[in-house]
């Protein structure tokens, strides 16, 4: 897999899948259920480590992702993180103001558990399975950090930077100053490869999308650049792929479930890496659904240096089946 990030084509394609440490594997429910919440076992070492590692024994993904969060930036920023049973991540005090963003105090040592776990990962994973660590991009951890949630809309966060784009500059800046950090960190403790996730990237506009997606993810890039390859992951952004494939340096591009492949490999630059795109339903459907869709996303790149991949994160009602047959349909070419 890690050939494949760097540009050389693998007759047949390194597959992992967003989100494939969690709650569809009984080992990880039964763990969560000795351990307790989603965020202690983030911040348990040995916990998470042992998450990390689980689809890797189960299945044997070319790929392992760390078991963490997006939001631990804004943790290590000087926010409150916290999840509501049910109802997913909160922060507090939430970024409305310039006030409330100076006053907030930086927290580093928040992430050494995060460091841990890679240590502990790196120690036990084969050396043939590539490790990613990754981080969120500055836009989509900026709209947790003045929401205090996830938003299907992003509205709080839109309407910031439009009354005041210097405040959502200042917050995007220190965002991406503690982002390179920690995939810095990262890496010295053990990944090999990152993923900066940008899961709300397609709610801006054309000419927002170049100001607080393409120049932070370029800026992040360029400090990671020769360490480790950077997938970029720009969830939604469509029509902008190729100005994000050509300006921000990332080293992949993965794409979602909404994204034609064969569009995509015709208008991406030559020979760029490219991951994903199966849409995490038709794993759900499986059987002839399942296959026509891997035949699809096979089919459209026959000279392009491809990782198989979801479009977007597993979903928990995943039949494990359906996971078998995906990887034994990738790997027998």
């Amino acid at each position: 897999m890690l050939e494949t990030l760097k540009g050389v084509r693998q007759e047949v394609p390194p597959i992992w899948l967003m989100r494939q440490a969690g709650r569809y594997l009984p080992e990880y429910r039964a763990l969560r259920a000795e351990k307790g919440g989603f965020l202690e076992l983030a911040l348990d070492p040995q916990a998470a480590a042992e998450i990390t590692l689980q689809p890797i024994r189960r299945f044997g993904m070319d790929g392992a992702i760390l078991f963490s969060d997006i939001l631990m930036v804004p943790m290590a920023l000087g926010q409150k993180l916290w999840f509501e049973t049910g109802e997913g991540p909160r922060l507090a005090p939430t970024v409305t103001s310039r006030d409330v963003l100076d006053a907030l105090e930086s927290r580093p040592e928040a992430l050494q558990p995060v460091y841990e776990t890679v240590r502990q990962v790196r120690t036990a994973l084969d050396p043939r399975v590539t490790f990613l660590g990754f981080a969120g991009s500055p836009w989509t951890v900026a709209t947790y950090m003045i929401a205090g949630q996830g938003s299907r809309e992003q509205a709080e966060a839109r309407r910031l930077a439009h009354a005041d784009p210097g405040l959502m500059q200042a917050l995007v800046d220190r965002i991406a100053d503690c982002t390179i950090d920690y995939l810095n960190a990262q890496i010295d403790a053990g990944v090999e490869a990152v993923q900066l996730f940008d899961s709300w990237a397609g709610s801006l506009s054309p000419e927002q999308f170049e100001r607080w997606v393409i120049a932070p993810t370029a800026r992040i890039a360029a400090a990671v650049k020769g360490r480790a390859p950077v997938i970029g992951f720009p969830k939604g952004a469509g029509g902008k792929l190729p100005a994000y494939a050509r300006e921000t340096g990332v080293d992949a591009i993965g794409l979602d479930e909404t994204v034609d492949p064969a569009w995509a490999d015709g208008v991406l630059p030559d020979d760029l890496p490219v991951q994903g795109n199966l849409d995490p339903l038709a794993l759900i459907a499986g059987g002839e659904t399942l296959d026509r869709a891997v035949e699809r996303i096979l089919s459209a790149f026959p000279s392009r240096p491809h990782v198989f991949n979801l479009g977007h994160g597993i979903q928990q009602d995943t039949p494990i089946a359906h996971v078998e047959r995906l990887l034994a349909r990738i790997r027998r070419g």
